[in-house]
């Protein structure tokens, strides 16, 4: 009744299967998602590095990535979202969400924004993955709106991925010239894409915390959710002296650390599991975009 596989004989392991189609369908909206998002800050950047001599090598760097990284990003991607549980999954968004808040506040003009885009792109695809758990959860034909989300995700994805090539090939001379259409929109009004980017995901983070507080899969009461605030102070003076790669790695490891012995605590056995998988996750985003934090971090 509620997903592609009713309209199917009951048949040994089919409800399995399209359980396993459907998390499959979830992660690839996510990884769809992450994709959008690293392409948009990659034309960003670009842009930003076209008109300085002195960041000419970084420019050069954005541009020269290996088109199949991407491909492979999203397979890798949707892969670790879709074993990630929606529990685990909700609170990884609550706790980042707490933390970027809680940098926001501290830094006061949010110095580090572009930053905190880059380091939310495990947090978003578990945004969007669990949030289309949570808000389709007994919808009739679940599976077939799960199809239809995917593929308009992966037109999404694409289009922005098309974008960006065509911005890191084109754009140095198309904006001189003023005869490209798509160029001449980002030079006038690609200032704006940060802004755009801090208004989709405060759009979609939301949503798993409210199902992490909501849904009586938890084993918990609410006020014990929020004992990964402090996390989140110690993480947020950590961010202030962050200079490199070596810094966001340690603190996607005390990160999940901080997860790890909670759910020790009030979890089950395949939410722990979950946070080994997790990591891979957060440390896969980190190593895909090397070359963008890097960026950010010279800005």
């Amino acid at each position: 009744m509620f997903s592609l596989g009713s309209w199917l004989p009951a048949l040994p392991g089919l409800a399995w299967g399209w359980a396993l189609l459907d998390a499959l369908l979830q992660g690839l909206v996510g990884a769809c998602a992450v994709s959008v998002l690293c392409s948009l800050l990659k034309v960003y950047l670009y842009i930003q590095c076209v008109n300085n001599p002195e960041r000419q090598a970084e420019k050069e760097a954005i541009a020269s990535q290996r088109p199949l990284l991407e491909p492979l990003h999203v397979l890798v991607l949707t892969g670790v979202l879709a074993l990630v549980g929606s529990r685990v999954a909700a609170l990884v968004v609550l706790e980042f969400s707490l933390r970027a808040v809680s940098t926001i506040l501290s830094l006061g003009k949010g110095a580090h924004s572009s930053q905190l885009y880059l380091l939310c792109q495990y947090s978003l695809g578990c945004g969007v993955s669990c949030g289309l758990s949570f808000l389709l959860e007994g919808a009739p034909h679940r599976s077939w709106n799960l199809a239809l989300a995917a593929g308009l995700a992966g037109l999404l994805a694409l289009h922005a991925r098309r974008l960006a090539r065509h911005v890191c090939a084109l754009y140095g001379l198309h904006s001189r010239a003023r005869y490209c259409g798509v160029c001449i929109l980002l030079l006038a009004a690609g200032h704006g894409i940060p802004r755009l980017l801090r208004t989709a995901l405060a759009l979609t983070h939301p949503i798993a915390p409210l199902e992490c507080l909501v849904s009586p899969l938890w084993g918990w009461e609410g006020p014990s959710v929020p004992a990964v605030d402090p996390q989140c102070r110690v993480l947020t003076e950590e961010s202030r002296q962050s200079t490199g790669r070596g810094p966001a790695f340690r603190t996607v490891v005390v990160r999940m650390g901080g997860l790890f012995i909670l759910l020790l605590t009030v979890g089950r056995w395949t939410d722990v599991l979950h946070v080994f998988v997790s990591l891979l996750g957060e440390l896969w985003c980190l190593l895909c975009s090397g070359v963008l934090l890097e960026s950010c971090w010279r800005q």
